[in-house]
C-alpha cells in the first residue's frame, strides 16, 4: 500500500490506548493513521492518578504531551473525525469517516473506548468523574477516610461496599429504592458498620460537579464528599459488530491475551475491552497490540 489514503494499521481512537499503540508502531516505521473524534472517556475528570511519572496531571496535559510525542514519528498522521463504517476488502480493511473520506489498511487497532449511560438523576452527569467517581484506585486516595456514598444494589451494591471499605469507613450504599441485598450481606455491611438507605434519590446538588447533598425524594437530604457508581455502557464504536467482532457478556470487545479480536487482522485496546479502566492499564494494552499488530506484518511480509 503507498496511496496517500493507505496505510499498514489504522487506529480509531486517538486517546492513550490509541497514541500508545501509534507511537510503538511509529517505532516500527509501520504508516500509520490515527483517527480520532476528540472525545475521550476521561474529559470531565480533572486528576488523573496511579500512572508513574504522570500522577495528578489532567488527563488533557497527559494526551496533549502523549500526542505529541507520537507525532515526531514522521510515519504517523492523524486525522481529526469521526469514522463511521468499516467493511473488510481483499487487502484489508475500508475505513470510511463521517466527511466522506475512506482510507485502507491491512490492519485496524480500535481504541475507541465506551459510552457510559448515566442515570437521569439531576446533577448526576454533571458530577461524573468529577466527584461521582467509578475507580478506587484512580480516585480513592483523594477521598479517603471522608464522607462516602455509593450508588448500587444487589450484589454489585455489596462487591463495591467491600472494596470502597479500604478506603473510608463512613460509607454508606444508597440503593435508590428497595434493597435487593440478601439478608446476609444486609447483616455483613451493618457488621462493618456501612449504612444502606433505600430512599430513591431525587437530585444532587453540586457546586461546579463538586457533591454537596443528595435530595432524596421524600424530601430528606445527607451530604457526601465522594458517590462512587458504575453505570451501564455500551461500545462508543460499533464498526467492529459492523465487521463481526464479538463481544463479551458484559459488552466489551472479546479479545485473547494477545489482544486480538474474534476476526483476523482486528484488534482492541482500552476501556472497550477490559474492565480496568485505567490510564496505566490501557497505554499498557495499546502498546501491546502496536507489538502483535506489527508482528502480525512481519510474518505476512517475510
Amino acid at each position: 500500500m503507498t496511496g496517500s489514503n493507505e496505510f499498514d494499521v489504522i487506529i480509531i481512537g486517538g486517546s492513550y490506548a490509541g497514541l500508545s499503540a501509534g507511537m510503538a508502531l511509529g517505532r516500527a516505521l509501520r504508516r500509520v493513521l490515527i483517527i480520532d473524534s476528540g472525545k475521550p472517556c476521561n474529559r470531565q475528570t480533572p486528576h488523573s492518578h496511579n500512572f508513574l511519572t504522570q500522577d495528578g496531571r489532567t488527563p488533557a496535559d497527559i494526551s496533549a504531551l502523549a500526542k505529541q510525542q507520537v507525532g515526531r514519528y514522521n510515519t504517523v498522521t492523524f486525522f481529526e473525525g469521526l469514522a463511521t463504517t468499516g467493511a473488510k476488502t481483499e487487502q484489508g480493511f475500508a475505513v470510511q469517516a463521517q466527511s466522506g473520506q475512506v482510507f485502507y489498511a491491512k490492519k485496524l487497532i480500535f481504541a475507541t473506548g465506551i459510552t457510559d449511560k448515566l442515570p437521569g438523576i439531576e446533577g448526576f452527569a454533571e458530577c461524573w468523574g468529577i466527584s461521582v467517581i467509578h475507580c478506587p484506585y484512580c480516585h480513592g486516595y483523594e477521598v479517603k477516610s471522608e464522607k462516602t456514598g455509593i450508588l448500587a444494589n444487589g450484589d454489585q451494591g455489596f462487591d463495591f461496599s467491600k472494596l470502597i471499605n479500604n478506603w473510608t469507613k463512613d460509607l454508606t450504599l444508597f440503593t435508590n429504592g428497595p434493597s435487593t441485598l440478601t439478608v446476609e450481606q444486609t447483616e455483613t455491611l451493618k457488621k462493618h458498620s456501612i449504612a444502606i438507605v433505600e430512599t430513591e434519590i431525587d437530585r444532587f446538588n453540586h457546586t461546579n460537579g463538586h457533591i454537596q447533598t443528595i435530595v432524596f425524594r421524600d424530601g430528606s437530604k445527607t451530604s457526601v464528599k465522594a458517590l462512587y457508581a458504575r453505570p451501564p455502557f455500551e461500545q462508543h464504536c460499533d464498526i467492529p459488530q459492523q465487521l463481526g467482532c464479538e463481544l463479551t457478556e458484559q459488552g466489551h470487545i472479546k479479545v485473547d491475551t494477545l489482544q486480538r479480536t474474534t476476526i483476523p487482522g482486528v484488534f482492541a485496546c482500552g476501556d472497550n475491552a477490559a474492565p480496568m479502566r485505567s490510564v496505566a492499564n490501557v497505554v499498557a494494552m495499546g502498546n501491546f497490540s502496536g507489538a502483535v499488530a506489527n508482528k502480525e506484518l512481519i510474518e505476512e511480509e517475510f
